[in-house]
């Protein structure tokens, strides 16, 4: 992790330096000393604490951008339910039948290239404005990695297992739910992982066009009216809320497949 820190550092030395000689414009492009300080005025509370009325925890949690990241955070945890929640049991299915697969293939192919931006018309058609739409693009962005990867998983079971599973009687029952869908599970967590990944990307496009909060709405805003600063401090909180959750997927994924291959130690 430190040897991981010497190329933003260095990279943030050489912007401060650009910046500080003049080389740049500042509205074009500020120097990280501002954006540090409007990251910490975006995060800081709008108003001195009333002590009578307002307990210090909600006066702490009342900054925009702790509400922005909150109002995010649940957009792309109830659209990357619905996707991943829809998308797992048809891709159990699919790679465990290949009646299935052979209906629902076809179709699955055609609309997988359709990016989830291109539903944004049709989606404030059917929804409206406000959280029904993001969440429904989210949930595009999420189903798609997590169906594949779960139909690779299921289908490129290794054929040995199966032989042993049906040499020594195993149901048809028995052999998905303990030898097919265990081999699955890191293809499986493998689709989760790319999903949540799309599902942030996802929201701060579809936060731009279809509600009024988030971490995208105001970086839209802050384009409006010329605040650079607040731009590039709104993308870095992204980056570092995305860098959060890969980390957090990385950890989770280690510890389930503790068991696996490569992974006891």
């Amino acid at each position: 992790m430190g040897a991981g820190l010497i190329v933003p550092v260095i990279l943030i030395v050489i912007w401060q330096f650009v910046t500080s000689m003049g080389w740049v414009n500042a509205q074009v492009l500020p120097s990280p000393v501002a954006v540090v300080k409007k990251w910490i005025e975006y995060a800081s509370p709008y108003e001195a604490r009333d002590v009578a009325t307002t307990s210090w925890l909600a006066w702490a949690f009342s900054g925009e951008l702790i509400r922005d990241t909150m109002g995010s955070m649940y957009r792309v945890v109830v659209g990357f339910v619905v996707g991943a929640g829809l998308a797992l049991p048809l891709g159990l299915a699919m790679g465990s039948s290949q009646r299935a697969y052979a209906w629902m293939n076809p179709l699955l192919q055609v609309l997988r290239p359709i990016p989830p931006i291109a539903y944004i018309p049709l989606s404030i058609l059917w929804f409206g404005l406000g959280n029904p739409p993001a969440i429904f693009l989210i949930a595009i962005g999420a189903f798609f990695p997590v169906l594949m990867n779960t139909i690779a998983g299921v289908r490129h079971v290794d054929g040995i297992y199966i032989r042993a599973a049906r040499n020594l009687g195993a149901s048809q029952s028995t052999m998905f739910l303990r030898v097919m869908l265990p081999a699955a599970v890191p293809y499986i967590l493998s689709g989760v992982r790319i999903g949540i990944g799309t599902a942030f990307i996802v929201v701060i496009v579809s936060e731009m066009i279809a509600v009024n909060n988030g971490l995208g709405f105001r970086i839209l805003e802050a384009r409006e009216y010329f605040w650079s600063d607040k731009i590039i401090a709104g993308m870095f909180s992204i980056g570092l809320l995305g860098l959060a959750i890969d980390l957090a997927m990385n950890k989770l994924n280690n510890y389930l497949l503790r068991w696996h291959r490569g992974l006891e130690n």
